[in-house]
């Protein structure tokens, strides 16, 4: 069975997601916004919620991916990460899973990388999510 992360009571939009966009107050929020909307044009089976303080991407309730504010940057964060192609070299991190991509204001992105690596997500927890389902049959 495939090991998924499910978050319950999420929405498309979420009002809590939005709000934390609208509160944007050094701008950091603001360099992840593109990569949350370009998350959720993924499917018409992604939905939104805020959790940990991450806005957060799903397909229905099981969560791919999310973004995250700091003081001095931003990341771009991928629950199953340590599975996604990432020729670019662009996935951070030494968890067990989760990998994230940092973004600094003064730091360009590989825009067509990380574009490539939210798309990978997305496929990868559908792909989860039929596997799940065929094995509960």
């Amino acid at each position: 069975m495939a090991l998924l992360f499910r978050l319950y009571g999420s929405a498309r939009p979420s009002p809590e997601v939005q709000a934390w966009f609208a509160a944007d107050l050094d701008g950091l929020r603001a360099l992840t916004r593109r990569w949350f909307d370009h998350m959720c044009a993924c499917g018409p089976d992604v939905r939104q919620i805020m959790h940990d303080g991450h806005a957060t991407a799903c397909i229905g309730d099981v969560a791919f991916a999310h973004v995250k504010a700091f003081a001095a940057h931003a990341n771009v964060g991928f629950f199953h990460g340590v599975d996604l192609p990432d020729p670019a070299g662009l996935l951070e991190g030494t968890g067990k899973r989760m990998r994230h991509v940092k973004l600094r204001p003064a730091r360009p992105v590989d825009e067509a990388a990380l574009r490539a690596l939210i798309d990978a997500a997305y496929r990868d927890i559908g792909q989860r999510l039929a596997a799940d389902t065929q094995d509960s049959a």
